[in-house]
């Protein structure tokens, strides 16, 4: 069974309103476009702080989901630690299911 907040996160993939990968995110959260930070809970402890800490000085909402296969499914990619979300209506949608 896909969770909900998997097949959002793939119709944002096709919209083209995410970007993934760790440098790309922090690119993002710098930038003031991330209006969402998924983080994969398997994450090195050292990717979690880098994530975490960017997104807390730049005001950006992070959260768990349960591993990088589920992130990266949800995709259609292989696996993935983090995905920024650029779309403040993915953004908001996602929170809601993810809380």
């Amino acid at each position: 069974m896909v969770n909900q907040w998997m097949s959002l996160l793939g119709l944002a993939n096709r919209a083209r309103k995410i970007i993934s990968g760790e440098e790309l995110a922090v690119k993002e959260i710098r930038g003031g476009r991330a209006k969402l930070v998924l983080l994969s809970e398997d994450a090195s402890a050292n990717t979690k702080k880098k994530i975490t800490d960017k997104c807390n000085s730049y005001h950006v909402p992070i959260k768990m989901v349960e591993d990088r296969y589920k992130l990266g499914q949800a995709i259609g990619k292989d696996a993935r630690v983090v995905v920024a979300l650029l779309d403040d209506g993915f953004a908001k949608k996602l929170l809601t299911l993810l809380d």
